[in-house]
């Protein structure tokens, strides 16, 4: 244990002080800083919502699909059965109801002119086809030019004073673009009365959590395909406007980039110094510190330290370090876990939900794994002159709280069959990702 002691230490008055392994982020919990409980309770000051047949309370809903630019994919649900369509004109799209939708962010993080003008990217054949098409249907581009207009008057130009050359050029990015959203259906949940009462990843079933990830791992796959500079794709998702959200309607982002990125960089560089760092510094630590919250046979979970932010990890045991390459078996496991965790946190509180996996050009390889960080307290002038970030729930408040939430939504049915607390048997190194490094 004495390697593990030097990321975390108790003081004699209580103060936690934590590191954490991957980022070196040093983080107190300090006593008096007092947590508040999670609970789904609606609160007294919500407001009730407009009751409607078809939802139309943001850009987002089913009653505004023309408000987004054109939609890549959907899955549909015909006959209990889930269902992928693509190419979708606009007369049609509202004689299905999308479960999830896959449309390209209307302000992209990495635009389609940075594509072009750095590496010359011209788009497939596949992509380009699917353009005209969709141009050539009347209300397909007049879809395309609403979409256009809108974004221009967002940014601040009159469309009067923008060509339909410049515009055509600029729904490049609805149909080649790297930057896409997977949008859940509901805005609120079935039969709520409150505005509080919104659709959040945990209030899905696990069935539908686990369409929504394997939606999710397709358009990963389908950004890798179209775009050959792209290295690695970020997945990510925000939970409320306190977590950067646009919309208080859930979906997740997907950017292509050109380059790992800073936390990627980093991982990557301490799995060449150790390879099962994943398991040393991860799971085994969280067991022998009694921070595991949940686990089955496909992923574990568990309250991680060293974070700015409450944060709970949840990582596949799975040999496979693609998202893609994951068995359908696997993935339900591991949606199954994450779910949970969402479903305990509640749609009231707001998160970042944050992937890693190993990247496509990437030798060296890690587990997929996701951090859900609670964003319940803000930085301050301390953590900005000290670097010390004074987190207001330790980990093992976060583990409390994350497990009775837990056993009460598994006693009502309401996640999957899992593992919860100490009935969890974690094994040393139950990560399998480090199989890869002995195959040869």
């Amino acid at each position: 244990m004495s390697n593990y002691n030097q990321f975390f230490i108790r003081m004699q008055d209580g103060t936690i002080k934590q590191i954490n392994p991957f980022t070196g982020t040093e983080v107190w919990t300090v006593p008096g800083r007092a947590s508040k409980p999670i609970t789904n309770a609606v609160p007294t000051t919500a407001k009730k919502i407009e009751k409607k047949k078809k939802e139309d309370y943001c850009n987002f809903c089913e009653g505004k699909y023309e408000n987004t630019p054109p939609e890549k994919e959907r899955l549909v649900k015909i006959g209990g059965k889930y269902v992928a369509m693509k190419g979708l004109k606009p007369g049609i799209l509202s004689q299905t109801t999308a479960e999830f939708r896959r449309v390209p962010n209307l302000f992209e993080i990495v635009t389609m002119e940075y594509w072009k003008k750095n590496f010359g990217y011209q788009y497939p054949e596949e992509v380009k086809k699917r353009k005209e098409d969709y141009l050539a249907d009347k209300a397909g581009y007049e879809h395309v030019m609403h979409i256009i207009n809108m974004k221009l008057q967002l940014l601040g130009r009159d469309p009067t004073q923008v060509s339909e050359g410049e515009k055509l050029d600029m729904s490049d990015a609805f149909f080649a673009g790297g930057h896409e959203l997977i949008v859940g259906r509901n805005h609120y949940i079935k039969d709520a009365e409150f505005e509080t009462q919104l659709c959040n990843s945990g209030e899905m079933t696990p069935e539908e959590h686990y369409q929504y990830l394997k939606f999710t791992i397709k358009g990963l796959e389908d950004i890798y395909n179209n775009n050959k500079y792209a290295r690695y794709v970020s997945i990510f998702q925000n939970w409320l406007k306190p977590a950067g959200a646009s919309f208080d309607h859930l979906h997740k982002q997907l950017v292509a980039i050109d380059e790992w990125g800073v936390s990627i960089e980093r991982e990557i560089n301490l799995i060449r110094k150790n390879p099962n760092i994943y398991n040393e510094m991860g799971a085994n630590l969280a067991s022998y510190f009694n921070l595991v919250v949940a686990e089955n046979d496909y992923a574990i979970a568990f309250s991680d330290i060293g974070h700015r932010f409450p944060t709970l990890c949840v990582f596949s045991k799975s040999e496979a370090v693609y998202p893609y390459e994951m068995s359908d078996k696997e993935l339900r496991g591991f949606s199954d876990i994450v779910h949970s965790v969402h479903h305990a946190i509640t749609n009231q509180i707001a998160t970042n939900e944050e992937w890693y996996y190993t990247p496509k050009d990437s030798i060296d390889v890690m587990p997929l794994h996701i951090l859900i960080k609670l964003r319940v307290n803000t930085p301050a002038g301390f953590e900005g002159g000290t670097k010390v970030y004074i987190n207001p729930m330790n980990p093992y408040d976060l583990r409390d709280k994350i497990i009775t939430r837990l056993q009460e939504a598994r006693n009502e049915d309401r996640i999957a069959k899992i593992s919860i607390g100490t009935e969890c048997k974690t094994e040393v190194n139950p990560l399998m990702y480090y199989k890869k490094y002995y195959k040869a």
